[in-house]
């Protein structure tokens, strides 16, 4: 701990520019070149050294000698001697003097070079590091409200050019969300507008006539209440769509079955009323799905009661849930006056009604279907439908068992 606390302490002495990435890459490469050429410069000098201990200066010569034997006679024997070669050792003095010569220069040399490789290391490390500093920059230029900046680094496909180009991505896709937000908001603001402008008209008519009848007063106030009752619609379905942006909340695991079997009973009064016949056909086995067990409730049942309120009298509503390969899937149809192939992508978008003044009599927010897509797609799912006008409508909701699991074919 107290070693940590004098290694921070040390780097805050230093300057600024010493705790770049710049300074430290310099210094990495400084002492790499500098260790490198310290290893090889040693080899040649110890490699010399030993070559010049090895050097042989002198040579062995033999002589006859005449000498006498312990017998009194003379005899003649060989004497071997070692005798220095002047020109082996002259030789090996001018070798060591170079050596030493050598010693001398190079560490001269590797002085030069560790001072040369931290300019060379600075100037390299800046090249390397031009691309981050452009990053840097347009990082910095980017406000809060402007995501248009892009970094467009050009170059060979190198790791830079990769985190640039995935920093553009993420600028990009920050920018649709954006985007996107602004328009939920615009069209949040104009979808509370009508409401608010109906409720204000009856007030103001009602309140500058100050002998309004009662007959008056109650039409007004059930225009107000009717208006009222669809604000609230659309401020509940607003914090659904709000709630349910991301993935979903809860991870646990229920039975979709069993869950569609609960919601056809509940809504078999209704649709019973409206003088349908809704039919649920589920499978016997469970049908286990991981996640937010209220939201898949809330798609399903929106769903069926957009069935229930577009079918035709005295026509079927079905409700069934099944398994295909590791998915399961809920699908709802009915025969309501179907929705036409060019349709079949804007019904999901937000407020979009096939027949506006209608559905503001009835109170519909236009964020259903939107809802529904946004729950399921939370949960890795898909919305098929398939559907035309005069057939009738059949939406199929995909869950998977695994996160992982291919999406089945489109369509119903």
């Amino acid at each position: 701990m107290a070693e940590e606390t004098l290694v921070v302490r040390a780097a805050e002495a230093l300057p600024g520019w010493a705790g770049s990435i710049r300074f430290r890459l310099m210094v990495l490469y400084s002492v790499l070149l500098f260790g490198l050429a310290t290893v090889v410069v040693g080899g040649i000098y110890a490699g010399l050294a030993r070559s010049l201990e090895d050097q042989d200066v002198s040579r062995t010569e033999e002589a006859a000698v005449l000498f006498r034997g312990t017998d009194g006679r003379d005899m003649i024997g060989t004497l071997e001697f070692e005798v220095q070669d002047p020109l082996a050792v002259f030789e090996r003095e001018v070798n060591e003097q170079a050596l030493d010569q050598l010693r001398t220069y190079a560490f001269g040399a590797l002085g030069l070079l560790f001072i040369g490789s931290l300019g060379v290391g600075w100037f390299v490390a800046g090249l390397v590091l031009r691309p981050v500093g452009r990053i840097t920059s347009v990082a910095r230029e980017i406000s809060g409200t402007d995501l248009s900046r892009r970094i467009e680094l050009e170059g060979p496909d190198d790791e830079l050019k990769q985190l640039a180009d995935t920093f553009d991505d993420m600028l990009t896709r920050l920018d649709a969300a954006f985007e996107n937000q602004r328009d939920f908001i615009h069209e949040a603001s104009h979808e509370l507008r009508n409401p608010l402008a109906v409720i204000r008209t009856n007030l103001d008519v009602v309140l500058s006539d100050p002998n309004a009848e009662a007959e008056e007063l109650r039409s007004a106030g059930e225009v107000v209440g009717r208006s009222a009752e669809r604000m609230t619609t659309l401020v509940d379905d607003l914090l659904v769509y709000a709630r349910h942006g991301t993935r979903a909340m809860r991870e646990e695991e229920f039975d979709l079955a069993q869950l569609v079997s609960h919601l056809a009973d509940e809504f078999a009064a209704p649709a019973n009323a409206a003088g349908l016949v809704l039919t649920k056909q589920l499978p016997t086995e469970v049908l286990p799905v991981c996640g937010d067990a209220p939201a898949v409730r809330r798609a399903v049942a929106n769903l069926i009661a957009n069935a229930v309120r577009l079918a035709p009298d005295g026509t079927n509503v079905t409700v069934s849930a099944d398994r295909f390969d590791d998915w399961n899937f809920v699908s709802v149809a009915d025969d309501g006056p179907g929705i036409a192939p060019e349709n079949h992508v804007r019904v999901f978008q937000r407020f979009w009604r096939g027949d506006r003044e209608e559905a503001r009599q009835q109170g519909r927010s236009g964020l259903g279907l939107t809802i529904v897509r946004q729950i399921v797609e939370a949960h890795g799912g898909r919305v098929d439908l398939a559907s035309d006008i005069g057939h009738g409508s059949t939406f199929v909701l995909w869950f998977p068992r695994s996160l992982a699991s291919p999406l089945p074919g489109a369509g119903v």
